[in-house]
């Protein structure tokens, strides 16, 4: 059994995993939260009811039913996130490319504050200890070194965070029920009748949506990590995990009833509850929970860029695969973006109380996304189209009014995120149009009507032979044709003499983990096609693919490798590959529009800054040649151009 079977299975070691990769941004809400709704408020019976009313009501909707019930049902054979969500509707609805991007992209601007704010959040418990303590350096060390970690991968992480988890909840847990022995009225809050109380009689109730949002905005990431844990671990350990949240807030609010008619100034409930004799330790594990919580986000940003990637809306880059557990990756790139964003984030807001006004508003975008996209999932599974419509006005109502209640935090931080979210939108939709633009003029031609004369030319001895096997990339699905650039390059730039001529397509399909490949022998021993299938979460080592098929076949005596030339021939000596890679550029002869010229101004740049093509392929770069090969969008109009004579 590998061991992604063993994560995915229920068992002891699944749930800790869990809780370890999964529950790490949630399950440190508790530090903030509470805090940020009663902050410099005179407190009341009604702000501390319906605050605790509205935390539960929004972990039970969003978390438990939105996430939890409904989105681990849209799973891509086993993997989740919005990119997988896509990828299950795409075929039906390929113009929800958009939203896609969109929620993508704001949960990567999201990952890069969740760190500063987990982490800050715990180390500012020291200043309760002493005043005096510099807790910024302390909060970039520790940043530092969770990116640095990154690279041994999630499964390892995950197995020495779970166990620090289970401690962390049940410390949740443990004092959320001692604090809540003191005064049980608070359980009322239970109630929804409070919460509604809250947002429509307490003044300027409405707003503190934007600090009880805060409560729920793991439940992305949480979606997102499915395939490191499977759904069966998230659901189970779920139940736990929801059960000492909500005991540690009622427990804090039930601490904060004894400061009713007065302002809690900047003293944190969440320290408050704990024993004297506890908090020194207590800020130990509250420090290792934020270093956890920020791994469920970084996690979920390597798997949504490994996403994106092969959904061709992010330019290619370099994935790194720790260990052979399925899910297990590291994006070196993402990884050391995300760290300067963080970095960046915490020298700019110093402080965790300054860095919630600028939390929540990307990640409510992203979960507006997510809801439109899953409501096209459950009409394409035969939902009933009333139960999908509920669905869907229920939670686009919900969510609008937390964007909203968000909004009042753009000028104090919030733009941060959304530049951060437009930036990333911006290459997405870029490389994506880029991509369409390059497309949509390649011009195809048909296979056969080319066999003749490269048979022809393999045989033909006055040409300088190229390479005994010559291999082409092609991006035709069609098994008989290939791009018209593919026979110029053979042809006429430079004849290319082979023995035998391959030409291979690559297929990236909606499912996470296909790996299947079809050989077509257009002209026997001459000139042979393969297909590889290959799902969007697999890596493309096309090199590595290519010698296994080519082996596969010897054996059945389908294709002969063996040079032709005569001497090396009696030898039984096998000839040579050579792959040859055509680069496209853009042609000056080009006449596009401004918002055209634009999106292939930005193309080019990304492409020149991404990975090479024969790398992000997995090619031997000893055995490959790059071509470059002119790319004519929109030709010139005509003109008149005239001679002069002397």
């Amino acid at each position: 059994m590998n061991d992604h079977n063993k994560l995915s299975k229920v068992s002891m070691a699944g749930l800790l995993v869990t809780m370890g990769i999964i529950f790490g941004d949630i399950g440190t809400s508790p530090l903030y939260v509470f805090k940020a709704i009663v902050a410099d408020k005179v407190i009341s019976i009604e702000l501390i009811l319906g605050g605790l009313s509205a935390v539960f009501w929004t972990i039970t909707l969003q978390t438990t039913i939105k996430y939890v019930i409904l989105a681990l049902r849209a799973d891509n054979n086993g993997e989740g996130g919005i990119f997988s969500l896509y990828a299950l509707i795409r075929r039906r609805r390929p113009y929800l490319i958009l939203p896609a991007i969109i929620g993508g992209c704001t949960l990567l601007a999201d990952g890069m504050i969740t760190p500063p704010i987990s982490v800050s959040s715990a180390v500012e418990g020291l200043l309760i200890l002493n005043p005096d303590i510099p807790t910024i350096p302390i909060v970039l060390a520790i940043i530092t070194v969770l990116f640095l970690i990154q690279r041994v991968g999630t499964s390892i992480v995950g197995k020495v965070f779970g166990p620090l988890m289970l401690i962390w909840f049940l410390m949740l847990g443990i004092l959320g029920l001692i604090s809540l022995v003191s005064h049980p009225e608070v359980l009322k809050a239970l109630n929804p009748y409070y919460a509604y109380n809250l947002l429509v009689h307490y003044p300027n109730g409405f707003w503190l949506l934007g600090a009880v949002f805060l409560c729920t905005t793991g439940a992305e990431a949480l979606y997102s990590d499915m395939g490191h844990c499977g759904k069966k671990n998230i659901r189970i350990s779920w139940i736990f995990v929801k059960t000492t949240l909500i005991l540690n807030y009622f427990g804090q609010g039930a601490w904060v009833i004894n400061s009713i008619g007065k302002e809690v100034d900047n003293i944190n409930p969440f320290y408050a509850i704990m024993p004297q004799w506890f908090l020194l330790p207590g800020i130990v594990i509250a420090t290792l929970a934020a270093i956890i919580a920020s791994q469920a986000l970084i996690s979920g940003s390597f798997t949504l860029i490994s996403e994106a990637l092969r959904l061709n809306v992010w330019p290619k880059v370099r994935i790194k695969y720790p260990s052979e557990a399925k899910g297990q990756l590291y994006v070196p790139s993402v990884n050391w973006i995300l760290w300067v964003g963080c970095m960046a984030i915490v020298l700019y807001f110093k402080e965790s109380s300054r860095m919630e006004a600028a939390y929540g508003l990307a990640i409510v975008t992203t979960m507006m996304m997510t809801t439109i996209l899953l409501s096209s999932y459950l009409r394409k599974i035969k939902t009933p189209k009333a139960i999908v419509l509920i669905i869907t006005i229920v939670y686009l109502s919900i969510e609008s009014c937390f964007l909203i209640a968000n909004i009042i935090k753009i000028p104090h931080g919030g733009w941060m995120t959304l530049l951060v979210s437009l930036l990333f939108i911006t290459i997405m939709w870029a490389w994506f149009k880029g991509r369409k633009i390059k497309n949509r003029l390649t011009e195809f031609v048909k296979l056969r009507d080319y066999i003749p004369i490269l048979q022809q030319l393999s045989n033909d001895t006055s040409v300088p032979k190229y390479a005994t096997h010559l291999v082409y990339l092609t991006s035709a699905d069609n098994t008989m044709e290939v791009e018209n650039k593919v026979v110029y390059s053979i042809l006429q730039k430079q004849p290319k003499r082979a023995d035998i001529y391959w030409f291979v397509h690559i297929h990236v399909d909606d499912q996470p983990y296909t790996m299947q490949y079809k050989v077509d022998h257009i002209a026997s021993q001459d000139v042979i096609k393969i297909d590889f299938r290959l799902g969007f979460r697999v890596e493309q080592k096309i090199n590595f693919y290519f010698r296994k098929v080519v082996e596969e076949l010897m054996k059945n005596h389908e294709v002969d490798v063996t040079s032709r030339y005569a001497s090396l021939s009696k030898l039984n000596i096998t000839g040579d590959f050579r792959f040859v890679v055509l680069k496209r550029h853009l042609s000056y002869e080009n006449e596009l529009s401004v918002y055209e010229s634009l999106i292939m101004d930005a193309y080019s740049v990304l492409d020149n800054l991404s990975l090479s093509e024969e790398k992000a392929f997995g090619l031997d770069t000893s055995s490959v040649t790059i071509e470059k090969v002119p790319m004519i969008v929109a030709p010139v109009k005509e003109f008149k151009l005239k001679r002069v004579y002397k």
